[in-house]
């Protein structure tokens, strides 16, 4: 999707969640929270949420 919006087709290779579930299982399982994604622009998405600094975090679903 954010390929497509500047004008590259790109194959998504990650589901993204669009809101940060955070552990939430209603956001987490929500197919209209997700979002196809290419792994350049979901790692500056997540990046950009402040999503990378706690790797130490577990969620158990």
């Amino acid at each position: 999707m954010e390929c497509e919006r500047h004008g590259r087709v790109t194959p998504a290779t990650i589901v993204d969640h669009v809101i940060p579930h955070k552990g939430n299982l209603e956001l987490f399982w929500d197919e209209g929270n997700l979002q196809p994604l290419c792994k350049y622009h979901h790692d500056s998405k997540t990046t950009k949420e402040g999503r990378w600094g706690d790797k130490n975090k577990v969620y158990s679903y």
